[in-house]
């Protein structure tokens, strides 16, 4: 058997047919052989651990242009490694915002030889590039189009029908949305308490939520529009999600699967809220109901930095948002341990998943051909997050102080291996992810 530049040897590998302890090897940064792999350049002694596909985390914001002093795309990307992050798609709430042409370039342009995994950028929809969308989703290293129906960190809203009509008919790739309805969340802006996160969501409520979903839903069809809907909060969502997934795929996240807000907020005040909010213990179990019927399509982190001296400030002066990217695999690793969820479902989630409904090329599976992207865990690992170990630029997480069942020990993108036992290569080697309706259309 001929040479290859790279092994993995002794680990449980996670095929698409299942587990198998079989050897790897990897060209050139593609996956060329799997089983019996003969001499290599390079070999990884993965005994003792489970080789998974890299997870991809399709909802960041790493801040940068503009907010760099919140986080940037080397050290956002610096935590995704760490965590065991092969790829991230990143969001357009920006300065200036990512909604043209000259924005996605300049991003691009600032992630070459910074950003330690591979990436894509969203492009903002705004109420008046729409019918530039159809042109702009098409561009390489594009993630597809993102609508913020309602108003969260940043100016990028698209709230009236008539404006999201436009933005639906404008394109063909599926378009990511953050549903809340900005006219029910306006109307209820008094029942926000001064000192009191727990009245947020209270304020952004279940139904601010749900008729934002019900009426993309409705403009989607009518504009026979494939949409994601992101980071979904509520159970009566996910139910009806459930009914329409010829038209619609979703999200959720680590944070809302894991805390309940009547222990987040008298625990963490300020440093809990997010947009959509962390809702009740009841509201948690019924998401893992519905992860259960199978209904969530990807889990994203939303990873959404602040300084600590931002959420600081008094309810609601306090910006939404949590980091999260670092900690997306431990928490999910944690739940498989507990017993919530099997790990093939959780490579579903964070692999497979992401990689059949955004139509990314030649990631998300364990395959000859693919890119050589592995994220290599120890599922026995008995460890607990401590702040020395984040990376992110704002240098907290909800999550400080937990004890965790299960930890990324090697991060490995096209055959480069980036991350291994907590110490980083020395060298960014991210390239842009590449895309069906890009490449092929």
């Amino acid at each position: 058997m001929t040479s290859v530049d790279l092994k993995l040897r002794g680990g449980r590998v996670h095929l698409p047919g299942g587990p198998a302890d079989v050897d790897v090897g990897v060209s050139a940064g593609r996956i060329v052989a799997i089983g019996q792999v003969g001499d290599a350049g390079e070999t990884i002694d993965c005994t003792g651990l489970d080789v998974l596909p890299g997870v991809i985390d399709s909802q960041v914001h790493f801040r940068e242009p503009g907010l760099e002093y919140k986080e940037d795309l080397e050290s956002g990307s610096r935590s995704a490694v760490l965590g065991g992050v092969t790829a991230v798609f990143e969001m357009p709430n920006t300065k200036p915002n990512t909604d043209s042409a000259e924005a996605i370039a300049d991003k691009l342009a600032r992630a070459k030889d910074r950003m330690w995994c591979d990436h894509a950028f969203y492009v903002g929809a705004t109420a008046t590039n729409a019918p530039q969308l159809r042109e702009l989703e098409r561009l390489p290293g594009t993630a597809g189009v993102k609508i913020f129906m309602g108003a969260s960190t940043g100016d990028l809203l698209v709230a009236e029908d008539s404006e999201l009509a436009r933005v639906l008919a404008s394109g063909k790739r599926r378009v990511a949305i953050h549903a809340e309805d900005e006219a029910r969340m306006n109307a209820r802006l008094d029942e926000r308490v001064t000192g009191d996160p727990a009245s947020h969501p209270v304020w952004r409520d279940d139904e601010s939520a749900l008729l934002a979903t019900q009426r993309i839903l409705r403009l989607a069809r009518e504009a026979k529009r494939r949409i994601h809907v992101l980071h979904v909060t509520t159970p009566a969502e996910l139910e009806l999600l459930g009914q329409n997934k010829d038209i619609a795929t979703c999200e959720v996240t680590p944070q809302h699967l894991t805390l309940a807000g009547e222990d987040a907020y008298p625990r963490l005040g300020t440093f809990a809220q997010m947009n959509p909010p962390i809702r009740s213990g009841a509201h948690r179990d019924g998401l893992w109901h519905w992860l259960g019927q199978g209904v969530p399509d990807v889990l994203g982190s939303d990873h959404a930095p602040h300084s600590r001296e931002e959420k600081a400030k008094e309810y609601p002066a306090s910006p939404s948002g949590m980091p999260g990217v670092q900690t997306l695999l431990p928490l999910m690793l944690n739940h498989v341990a507990e017993g919530r969820l099997s790990l093939q479902r959780l490579i579903d989630l964070t692999s497979a998943g992401p990689q059949r409904i955004f139509g990314i090329v030649g990631k998300g599976r364990i395959v000859t051909g693919y890119d050589a992207d592995f994220t290599i865990v120890d599922l026995k690992a008995r460890w607990t997050i401590e702040e020395e170990w984040l990376a992110s630029r704002c240098g907290w997480s909800p999550f400080t102080g937990m004890t965790l069942t299960g930890k990324p020990v090697g991060t490995i993108v096209r055959g480069n291996r980036v991350m291994w036992d907590g110490a980083l290569a020395n060298a960014a080697i991210g390239q842009p992810v590449r895309f069906e309706a890009v490449e092929f259309g």
